[in-house]
């Protein structure tokens, strides 16, 4: 499965402790980040993680546009729950891509564990069919 990883300044060192307890479960997938948020995962915990571009250099449009292409499984997404911020066009575009091509997205800790147990589960294998990525998809091309 393709995760998608995305942690704003003031959430990237509670998704690297996500990361850290559930270590395990993301070895067993493609993960990528953006920046500095897959700088820290891949240094606190020795997972291979692809690098994107920062957030705010392309990396949140670089992630939407594999979510267009329906190339995401999963899109785990700690935003800036500061009062008084607010949600920008690109986040909302992301969210509207998930919606559209079905993808899991998790904006906060407790969302993210119920996500990455039903992937551990299998819950989540019917994204091997719809994903062109997926290893069931290359392998009948």
């Amino acid at each position: 499965m393709q995760i998608a990883i995305i942690a704003h300044d003031m959430k990237k060192e509670l998704m690297t402790q996500f990361c850290i307890a559930y270590c395990g479960i993301l070895s067993k997938h493609h993960l990528c980040a953006t920046g500095i948020t897959a700088k820290y995962i891949s240094e606190a915990t020795g997972l291979e993680v692809e690098r994107l571009l920062s957030g705010s250099q392309g990396g949140e449009e670089q992630i939407a546009s594999r979510i267009s292409y329906n190339e995401i499984d999963m899109l785990l997404y700690f935003g800036n729950t500061r009062p008084g911020s607010s949600s920008g066009e690109m986040e909302q575009e992301m969210f509207r891509l998930c919606d559209l091509y079905n993808i899991p997205v998790a904006t906060n800790i407790a969302t993210a564990e119920v996500l990455i147990l039903a992937l551990d589960r299998g819950d989540l294998d019917w994204r091997e069919y719809v994903n062109p990525r997926s290893k069931r998809n290359v392998a009948n091309s």
